[in-house]
C-alpha cells in the first residue's frame, strides 16, 4: 500500500539539501556574509509553506510504485520535490516585486525585508540556481537526468509566459475590460498555474522511476492540466464567495483588476448597463467600488454558475481517470489523489 508523506517528514529532508547548495557556493570561496545571505533567503522563501507541490512527489512515488518508499527511495523524490519547492521560492520572490505585494505567509515579502529591496531580483535568480545544483549533486547519473533538466526549465518558462499574459492583460495600474477574454483567462491558468503545480511533480516522479514514455506523460499532462484549470477556477471563485476565516484571507481580486474567471463570465452575461457598472467600479481599491461589483455578481447568479461549472468539470477529470490504461505504468490512484484534495474545497 502507498503511503501519503507528512510535512514534518518532507520538511526533515531539507537541512540536507540546504547544506549541498551552500557548499557548493562555498567551492567559488564566496565570503561568509555572502553565505549567511544566501541562506537566510533560502530559509526565508523556501520554508514556511503548505508544500503541497513539493511532497506531491514522493506521495506521487509511492502510489505509482504501491508500496511505502524506502529511505533512499524518499530521499531522492523529497530532494525532487524540494526542487520545486525552490521553482516556487523563486516565482514567488519575482512575483511580489511586479505585483507590490505587501505580505507573503504572514511576513513582509522578501523584498520589502530589512536591508533587502532590489537585491530580492538577484536573490530570485539563486533560489532557481539551488534547483540545479540538487539536481547535478543527486541526480548526474540518473538515466533521466537530462529529461529532469529539460522539464524544469520548460515549466519555469511556461510560467514565464503565463505570467507575462497575466501582466499585460490586467495591469495593476490600468482597467481595461476589453483587455479580458477567457481565452486569454484560460492561457494564463494553464500556463501560470497548473504546469508547475499539478503536471511538474508527476512528470518529476515518472522520471525518477524511468518509467515514463511519451504516451504516459501526454496523458498526465491532459488529465492534470485540467485539473489545474479547475482549481484555479475554484480559487477564483472562494476569492469572491468563499468564507475568509476558511481561507485564511480575504479576497481582493476585484480590487486588484484581476483577469479572474468571475469578472470574464460577468463580462460574458452583463447588459450594457450592467457592463457599465463593471466599468465604473472594477479594479478600484476601494471597498464601495468593489461592494457594487459583489452585488452584481449576485444579480447575475455567479455562484450557481461555478457549481454547475464544478460538477461538469469534475465529471470530465473522472471520465479521463477512468480511461487510464495503467498497463503503461500510470496508477488511477494519483489523480484520484489529487482530485480528492481540490474537490469541493473550502480554503
Amino acid at each position: 500500500m502507498a503511503k501519503r508523506t507528512t510535512l514534518k517528514e518532507f520538511e526533515a529532508v531539507y537541512p540536507k539539501l540546504e547544506a549541498d547548495i551552500l557548499d557548493w557556493a562555498k567551492q567559488y570561496n564566496l565570503p561568509q556574509q555572502q553565505l549567511e545571505w544566501y541562506q537566510k533567503s533560502l530559509q526565508a522563501n523556501t520554508l514556511g509553506g503548505k508544500c503541497n507541490r513539493g511532497m506531491s512527489v514522493p506521495d506521487s512515488v509511492s502510489l505509482l510504485l504501491d508500496k511505502p518508499l524506502s529511505e533512499e527511495e524518499y530521499f531522492q523524490a523529497a530532494a525532487l520535490g524540494w526542487m520545486v519547492e525552490l521553482l516556487q521560492a523563486f516565482f514567488l520572490v519575482s512575483d511580489d516585486m511586479m505585483d507590490g505585494s505587501i505580505t507573503r505567509r504572514g511576513k513582509p515579502c522578501w523584498y520589502r525585508q530589512e536591508g533587502v529591496g532590489m537585491i530580492a531580483i538577484n536573490d530570485a535568480f539563486m533560489l532557481e540556481a539551488g534547483i540545479y545544483t540538487l539536481l547535478r549533486k543527486h541526480f548526474k547519473t540518473h538515466p533521466s537526468y537530462v529529461e529532469l533538466m529539460e522539464l524544469f526549465h520548460e515549466v519555469t518558462l511556461q510560467t514565464e509566459l503565463g505570467q507575462l499574459c497575466d501582466l499585460l492583460t490586467a495591469p495593476d495600474d490600468v482597467v481595461n475590460l476589453d483587455n479580458f477574454s477567457l481565452e486569454k483567462y484560460t492561457f494564463i491558468v494553464i500556463y501560470k498555474t497548473a504546469y508547475y503545480s499539478f503536471y511538474l511533480p508527476v512528470a518529476l516522479a515518472l522520471h525518477m522511476l524511468n518509467i515514463a514514455t511519451p504516451e504516459n506523460l501526454k496523458q498526465s499532462e491532459d488529465i492534470l492540466i485540467a485539473m489545474g484549470e479547475y482549481f484555479q477556477v475554484q480559487d477564483d471563485y472562494l476569492d469572491n464567495f468563499g468564507n475568509p476565516e476558511h481561507i485564511g484571507k480575504i479576497g481582493t481580486d476585484i480590487m486588484d483588476n484581476k483577469c479572474s474567471w468571475l469578472v470574464n463570465q460577468a463580462l460574458k452575461l452583463a447588459t450594457p448597463e450592467q457592463r457599465k457598472i463593471l466599468e465604473a467600479h472594477y479594479g478600484r481599491k476601494d471597498k464601495a467600488h468593489e461592494a457594487e461589483v459583489k452585488k452584481l455578481y449576485d444579480e447575475l447568479k455567479l455562484e450557481q454558475l461555478y457549481q454547475q461549472y464544478e460538477e461538469k468539470r469534475v465529471g470530465e477529470i473522472r471520465t479521463m481517470i477512468a480511461a487510464i490504461d495503467e498497463s503503461n505504468g500510470l496508477k488511477k490512484s494519483i489523480f484520484e489523489a489529487f482530485l480528492s484534495k481540490i474537490y469541493k474545497r473550502s480554503k
